[in-house]
């Protein structure tokens, strides 16, 4: 079936790979085995949300690419996403690129040494506009593999653009991007045991796990002076697609958002495009889960006042971002803009 979509008008090195390059540095005199432990340590610690410094450019703008769900070792057009990001890419001159997470399927990878990192990664994004930096988080498929391993540094020695955590924040002056790792949210994968089983090293006792992650969330964004605040999670918050509402997202993540004047809320697992606004709030909800295998149909009609865009093909979104505004647009897979929406804030806040 063909595609449809809808749309109603309305670094050089950065910081944060430079902080990855020396932790690499100083852990390559450990022996293996320590550095392992060391790496573990890291990633089962409960700890604040780690911040990473990326600088924008010398004009104060960011220019950002986000894909999500694609590591499907080239097919399912994972490799026409990925050329038309690099010619895009390039055109912008973009900063960083965000992972939405979902990036090896089925289920995730078998260890540090799995291929498919370089066969589904290292060796589809080759285009020069993209050895930029890779922030990323884990999606559910991630979690049916050996979650630890995308979070381990030694992934970070065989791609220097690779950086994943489970939930952190990247300040790039302008703006401020939390990542926040939403697949411990759905129920079900702790319910429905018979149908995948999850690696849920670090993440249990549970609710101990979320409670923690919601404060440090709730807390950092309070504290955030930043223009432009951006979440970033997996699964969704507001969707017309397959998964539809995230129920617990909506009920315990959604309020901290809107309290703290978030901006733009962006995800994937829907394998669409999409954009819903808010009601009652500017918050805006963007999907870019069409990095390989997209859904045909199964659309859920939206009331069309939030309803801004939907696209069931594959894609990639990009955010143009300056202190008075931030532009978003939508691409297929042929590089056409699909859809392209602008918020603005004045150049300084009212005394």
């Amino acid at each position: 079936a063909s595609s449809f979509s809808i749309s109603i008008p309305t670094l050089s090195l950065s910081p944060p790979k430079a902080m990855v390059a020396m932790f690499i540095n100083k852990t390559m005199v450990l022996s293996p085995i320590v550095t392992a432990i060391l790496g573990l340590c890291l990633v089962l610690a409960g700890a604040d949300l780690q911040r990473f410094e990326h600088p924008a450019k010398p004009d104060g703008s960011l220019s950002v690419m986000v894909i999500g769900d694609w590591g499907r070792r080239g097919s399912h057009n994972q490799s026409e996403v990925a050329f038309q990001m690099g010619i895009i890419g390039g055109k912008l001159d973009i900063d960083f690129i965000i992972s939405t997470g979902d990036n090896f399927y089925d289920n995730g990878l078998t260890g540090i040494n799995d291929p498919a990192f370089d066969e589904s990664f290292s060796k589809i994004y080759t285009a020069p506009s993209l050895q930029k930096q890779w922030y990323t988080v884990l999606g559910n498929h991630d979690y049916r593999g050996d979650a630890l391993a995308q979070l381990s540094p030694i992934l970070t020695k065989r791609d220097s653009r690779w950086l994943c955590l489970r939930s952190y924040i990247v300040h790039a002056e302008i703006a401020e991007i939390f990542f926040v790792d939403t697949t411990p949210f759905q129920d079900k994968y702790f319910t429905e045991l018979e149908d995948h089983t999850y690696d849920w090293r670090g993440i249990l006792p549970r609710e101990e796990y979320l409670s923690n992650l919601l404060k440090d969330v709730d807390l950092a964004l309070r504290e955030s002076t930043a223009k432009w605040k951006i979440v970033v999670g997996h699964h969704t918050i507001r969707s017309a697609g397959q998964h539809g509402d995230t129920t617990k997202l909506v009920t315990l993540l959604l309020p901290i958002l809107q309290a703290n004047n978030v901006d733009l809320y962006v995800n994937g697992h829907d394998h669409c495009l999409e954009h819903i606004s808010s009601h009652d709030s500017p918050l805006q909800f963007l999907t870019s889960g069409g990095g390989s295998k997209a859904w045909r149909g199964g659309v859920n009609w939206w009331n069309p006042k939030e309803m801004k865009f939907y696209y069931d093909g594959q894609g990639f979104m990009t955010m143009q971002i300056t202190q008075a505004d931030v532009d978003i647009k939508f691409y297929d897979i042929i590089g056409n803009v699909l859809h392209k929406w602008t918020a603005t804030k004045p150049l300084y806040s009212p005394m």
